[in-house]
This record gives C-alpha cells, sequence and structure tokens, in this order.
C-alpha cells in the first residue's frame, strides 16, 4: 500500500467491482521451500472471499489449505509526465490501481470448484457477447481431466490494502490535464479514474 493517506480507499464495493472487472491476480504465501507467487483467474464470491484455482502442480498449491496469503490485484497503470503540471521542475511518477488482500486460505471441496469454475465460466463468456460457452459442452471425461489437474481455494478476508494513486495530491486544474494527458497516451481507463478520482 501507498504511504500517502490520500491514495487509500475504505470502499468495499470499489474492491468488489477491481476484482471483478480484472478476475486475474497474484497469490503470494511463504513455503518451507522460500516465497512463492500463482499467477490465477479470481472471483469474488457472495460472502466477499475471494475464489481461485490452481494447477495441482503448482508448486505454491500444496502449501495453501490452512495457510495465510496474499491476493494482489492490480489495476490499470501509466507513468505520469510533469509536463502536465504546473511547474515543471519536478519529477515524473507512475498513476495506479492496486488491490492487496490478505487472509486464511482454505482448500475447496468438489462441489466447491465445481461452483467456483461454472460461476467463472458464466462470469466471463456473458463478457464476450455472442452464444457463449457452457461448461456441459465439454464431454465427462475432458471435465474430470480438469478437476484431476487443478485445485481450488478460497481466501477469507482479514485485511484489505487498496491503493488508488490518481494524482489525489494535485490541483484540480493538473489532474485535469494528467487525465487528458493520460487519455492521449491511451490509457483511457486510468485517465477516467483520475477524473472521477476524490481529491
Amino acid at each position: 500500500m501507498h504511504p500517502n493517506p490520500l491514495f487509500r480507499s475504505d470502499d468495499l464495493a470499489a474492491d468488489a467491482a477491481l476484482v471483478g472487472q480484472i478476475g486475474f491476480g497474484m497469490i503470494f504465501a511463504a513455503t518451507p521451500d522460500g516465497p512463492r507467487v500463482a499467477h490465477t483467474p479470481l472471483l469474488m464470491a457472495e460472502d466477499g472471499a475471494v475464489q481461485f484455482h490452481l494447477a495441482k502442480g503448482n508448486a505454491l498449491a500444496r502449501h495453501l489449505d490452512g495457510a495465510t496469503a496474499l491476493v494482489v490485484v492490480n489495476g490499470p497503470d501509466a507513468y505520469v509526465s510533469p509536463r502536465w503540471y504546473d511547474d515543471r521542475n519536478t519529477v515524473p511518477t507512475w498513476n495506479y490501481v492496486a488491490l492487496e488482500l490478505e487472509g486464511p486460505v482454505r482448500q475447496l471441496d468438489d462441489a466447491g470448484l465445481e461452483a467456483f469454475l461454472h460461476a467463472a465460466i458464466a462470469k466471463h463468456e456473458s463478457g464476450l457477447g455472442g452464444d457463449p460457452w457452457r461448461a456441459e459442452e465439454s464431454s465427462a471425461e475432458k471435465w474430470a481431466g480438469l478437476f484431476r489437474g487443478i485445485v481450488g481455494f478460497e481466501l477469507t478476508i482479514a485485511a484489505r490494502r487498496p491503493t488508488y494513486k490518481l494524482s489525489q495530491n494535485k490541483p484540480a486544474a493538473e489532474r485535469a490535464r494528467v487525465a487528458d494527458g493520460l487519455e492521449a497516451a491511451g490509457h483511457a481507463a486510468l485517465a477516467d479514474l483520475v477524473r472521477n478520482a476524490a481529491a
């Protein structure tokens, strides 16, 4: 988390929206073999827990059940040029959105993993438009093979550390120029967040 309190947020709905929008993150945990990270699709459950799955052969998978882990979700980010400020006698920075969620992890049983997979597939297929693919289109043999190769987990959030670094420490006119500059550089999503950030 960034140390400047201007960049923090208590908006749980914004955190859930970020997890839902990005849908992918990193899981970090300490293991007897040293620190490990895994990259995985994420889904926020109705109760606010974060669900994910890993390949059974992943170096982290055998150590997660009962461990404390950290989920990191990275949102939009981009370089911020001093040319967008009133005073160019400064330094560049980086605007970004990042969310850290920490808590205990439990392994999902087969029914929980099945529910997670169906929910994740439905969510992501619905965002593509057209005729969605359904899990039922996989043969029983293919689906069973998937289950043999993965393991599902759920992290209960005990601590959250969001950073929404969106030029809130700058005057409104400079924030507007930062947003315009970001948009011109191809970072429209981040530009919108800068425009809508509370100062």
